[in-house]
């Protein structure tokens, strides 16, 4: 099952980030990384693994789809409370990897949770990261003409040029909206071509 958050004040890393602890003799270390896409969890887990250590637990969030995983340890007492910081923290489109080098103290499956919930929630409190601004996606044609002032206005508007596919009238574009600003680019474009071409939202695959 997954879970619906809504994305006003939903944040999201700018840069990697790492935190250290040491907990009744374990050490913990809380690798935090950006997930833009669920199809790349596999990959990032792999990277952020460390070899022949007591466990690499993790968990991620992207959009509305998640995955966690106790590697080993005790089950609810790792991946969960990783993914629980993700989501307390209100952070979508993170990986976290907290791999743990056992010390020889038992912590016990409440001194577990805390550990790994702990790491996980220092590392995002400490890493760089802005608010999550939910986007459109749009495509549209651009004559020649207003071309370059087009991409001006979208690059004020904060908008995203993906990509760019020309022909002999001008340009097809495929742009990454912010949610406020589609109405108002959409109303550019259709005044600059007086009706001949604006803007059109992108049905997801």
């Amino acid at each position: 099952m997954d879970t619906v958050t809504d994305s006003n004040g939903m944040r999201v890393l700018t840069a990697p980030h790492s935190y250290h602890a040491e907990i009744r003799k374990s050490r913990f270390l809380a690798q935090a990384v950006v997930l833009p896409d669920a199809e790349q969890a596999t990959e990032l887990i792999a990277q952020l693994s460390t070899a022949n250590v007591s466990h690499n637990c993790w968990a991620w969030r992207c959009g509305q789809q998640y995955r966690f995983n106790d590697d080993g340890e005790p089950g609810g007492t790792a991946g969960r409370p990783i993914l629980a910081a993700i989501e307390h923290q209100q952070f979508d489109q993170v990986l976290i990897v907290v791999t743990r080098w056992y010390g020889g103290i038992q912590l016990g499956t409440g001194g577990l949770a805390r550990a790994y919930g702990g790491c996980a929630t220092q590392v995002l409190q400490t890493a760089q990261s802005e608010v999550l601004v939910p986007r459109t996606q749009l495509r549209g044609h651009c004559p020649y003409t207003y071309l370059d002032v087009f991409k001006v206005r979208l690059a004020q508007a904060g908008a995203v040029l993906q990509s760019e596919a020309f022909d002999a009238q001008g340009a097809m574009l495929n742009v990454s909206v912010p949610h406020a600003q589609v109405a108002e680019l959409q109303e550019i474009l259709s005044q600059a071509t007086r009706g001949a071409s604006t803007l059109h939202e992108m049905e997801s695959p």
